[in-house]
């Protein structure tokens, strides 16, 4: 049985806790708002780029002169895994829904006889990949100075990635992310973005009549499709920022509501404690006066 200044320090501690996952807890909730706005606004614009991509391609693909960004490189054996987590931790199961999709895919692709090759956004990620994957790595992007997601962020990933396309590193790469939902549901997202992959069911650009494109569809596919893929990295980040936000404000407020209950048992257990303290002073007292 714990001293009563023994529970008294866990009980201070365990305040000085709470008042911490509190201050967490409303600091997400005000950086959560903003991220939510980034990530719906930049969905609209996703979309429209996947369409007008949709509308191209119909035209391109099949053709001989068909850029590799849409047609690829005519094999699927050397996947690049593009995993993009979190610089800090206390988000609950944010990173670790999209590691072990990451480690599913990768245990599929080697028990099928590819060669997997990874590339780490987030320390987290890294870290949780590092031990079983570590031969796998490829390079590393360190977030951990980026104050809020911008569009340059997203370019520079993006440029490494089609810099090792150019130079044969892998034929298919595939993006993993968290699509965020709400605040207590963020979907994890494995997302293939070389090859292009057209969203048949996407709306097509509602155009009243046909028209020819000069220069033809094959040169507009060539330089909107490294923009594509830097529009995709883009949006998983604002997504993946908006979801670390929901998944962090959901987790403070879980260790916050513990906290509090741990607070409730360990003033029960400390006042009961000290009764029993004080009733076996008092008849050591009168047992005391009884022997006089």
């Amino acid at each position: 049985m714990p001293s009563l200044k023994d529970l008294k320090n866990r009980i201070n501690s365990v305040k000085s806790t709470r008042k911490i996952t509190k201050a967490m807890q409303m600091v997400a909730a005000a950086k959560l708002r903003r991220a939510e706005e980034a990530a719906k606004e930049a969905r609209p614009y996703a979309d429209r780029m996947n369409a007008v991509m949709a509308g191209l391609a119909s035209k391109a693909a099949g053709a001989d002169t068909a850029p590799r960004l849409l047609a690829g490189t005519g094999a699927e054996e050397r996947h690049l895994l593009v995993v993009l987590t979190s610089e800090r931790g206390l988000a609950g199961g944010f990173n670790s829904t999209i590691v072990r999709l990451a480690r599913q895919t990768a245990n599929r692709l080697t028990g099928e006889g590819k060669e997997v090759t990874i590339l780490t956004v987030g320390k987290k990620g890294r870290e949780q990949l590092k031990r079983d994957y570590g031969q796998m790595f490829v390079n590393h992007v360190d977030m951990s100075d980026v104050k809020s997601v911008a569009y340059e962020n997203a370019r520079g990933i993006a440029d490494e990635v089609l810099d090792r396309f150019e130079t044969g590193d892998f034929d298919v790469a595939t993006l993993f992310y968290n699509r965020f939902e709400s605040v207590i549901s963020q979907v994890p997202t494995a997302r293939q973005i070389i090859p292009a992959v057209i969203d048949e069911t996407a709306e097509p650009v509602s155009v009243s009549a046909e028209y020819d494109y000069e220069p033809g569809e094959e040169a507009i596919l060539r330089d909107l499709l490294p923009r594509a893929v830097a529009t995709q990295v883009f949006t998983a980040l604002l997504e993946n920022a908006a979801s670390e936000q929901g998944a962090r404000m959901t987790a403070m407020d879980n260790a916050t509501r513990n906290a509090g209950d741990m607070i409730d048992r360990l003033t029960t257990v400390y006042n009961r404690s000290r009764q029993a303290a004080i009733t076996k002073e008092l008849i050591e007292i009168i047992s005391g006066a009884e022997a006089l």
